[in-house]
């Protein structure tokens, strides 16, 4: 197993415990982005409908499943159990303005044209940006729980990991130098 991948998945594992705790201990869902989360639903959904046609690993169906139902467990407690105390006032990034682009990047920068290919790809595209109504929420309210932050630092962590594993791919295992020569500037320059 690819060590990047472990610590990426358990540091997100950490990060979505984390908000879950937060959300049942505090019995309250103040400060959390509703739509952020319904992205990541969207990403882990997306990503892993491949859990029905492919077995990898008992570890590997074992996270698809955990990612699958955190989420939604987190949407549900958002949108329902704790509903009166989201604030969804401060909630009001237009998620269109990423699902879109990401969906139209998914069908044409993919690495086969298939159904679940699209969709992986989507969700990989749509994962990078789906923190962007929590940190948008975040500013307009100018103050984040402490909670909050550890849950932000943490799945940071995690897409930083996912990152890094993903320019490992770009210079060492990739056939398709041209994704190499066009991509690597930019994961250059974001680190």
């Amino acid at each position: 197993m690819n060590l990047f991948r472990f610590l990426g998945d358990l540091s997100h594992l950490l990060a979505i415990i984390l908000l879950l705790l937060k959300i049942w201990k505090s019995r309250s869902c103040a400060g959390i982005s509703g739509k952020s989360q319904v992205l990541f639903a969207v990403v882990f959904t997306a990503r892993y409908l491949d859990l029905f046609t492919n077995y990898i690993s008992l570890y590997n169906t074992c996270m698809k499943v955990v990612y699958i139902a955190c989420s939604f467990t987190t949407v549900w407690m958002i949108y329902s159990k704790f509903k009166a105390t989201y604030d969804g006032n401060h909630d009001t990034f237009r998620v269109e303005f990423l699902v879109i682009p990401t969906a139209v990047l998914a069908f044409l920068v993919n690495h086969d044209f298939t159904p679940l290919e699209i969709l992986w790809t989507f969700s990989i595209y749509l994962e990078s940006v789906a923190i962007l109504p929590q940190l948008f929420m975040v500013s307009k309210t100018g103050e984040a729980e402490t909670i909050t932050s550890h849950y932000l630092f943490a799945l940071v962590f995690c897409l930083l990991e996912k990152k890094k594993k993903s320019f490992h791919y770009l210079v060492f295992d990739s056939d398709d130098s041209f994704l190499f020569y066009f991509l690597a500037p930019i994961f250059i320059n974001c680190f």
